[in-house]
């Protein structure tokens, strides 16, 4: 087993992107900034990255903070890698740029899940009596997803979907399209 934090130093774009995606949905929804470390090199029980922030009066707006590196990495991940994706994965043949934006896309989209911290956030958000039946109804199964993405990270299912979207997505497009 590699220790998480190695693993965030190898992929470090994905961890800055991941921080970059919470601290603009903090703003996009007005929420003031207190802190943020977009990349340390951390070791055991530190984050790689954290962003502190005011806490919304609604929750649906927390959450989307929370979740919001979920379509931020996504998306970009599939962007950057879709060019080397071809070449790389399809034809065995690329040069040396072509597996620098793999890495990168790959990087950057297994970083896409939320983590536990932002579960804790979501929940902290939710657990109030103020709150909406509703809004429970939609954010606690969210949470739950989380929890499951944390322990999936064990068996690489963050690695797994990093390449799923960086390079296998991009291949099934050209081979749906062709």
């Amino acid at each position: 087993m590699i220790p998480g934090f190695i693993i965030a130093w190898i992929t470090f774009p994905g961890v800055i992107v991941h921080e970059l995606a919470h601290a603009l949905f903090c703003r996009w929804f007005g929420l003031k900034l207190y802190e943020v470390k977009y990349f340390q090199f951390a070791t055991f029980g530190q984050p790689s990255g954290y962003v502190i922030h005011e806490r919304s009066k609604n929750p649906m707006q927390d959450m989307l903070v929370a979740i919001g590196p979920f379509f931020v990495n996504t998306i970009l991940g599939a962007v950057i890698g879709a060019p080397a994706a071809i070449p790389v994965l399809r034809f065995h043949a690329g040069d040396p740029l072509d597996y620098f934006l793999m890495w990168l896309g790959v990087s950057v989209a297994m970083h896409s899940f939320p983590s536990t911290g932002d579960a804790k956030s979501i929940w902290h958000s939710v657990t109030s009596r103020e709150v909406s039946i509703p809004a429970k109804i939609v954010c606690f199964p969210i949470i739950g997803l989380i929890y499951l993405g944390a322990l999936g990270s064990v068996f690489w299912l963050d690695a797994i979907y990093g390449l799923a979207i960086a390079g296998a997505l991009p291949n099934l497009l050209v081979k749906l399209l062709a």
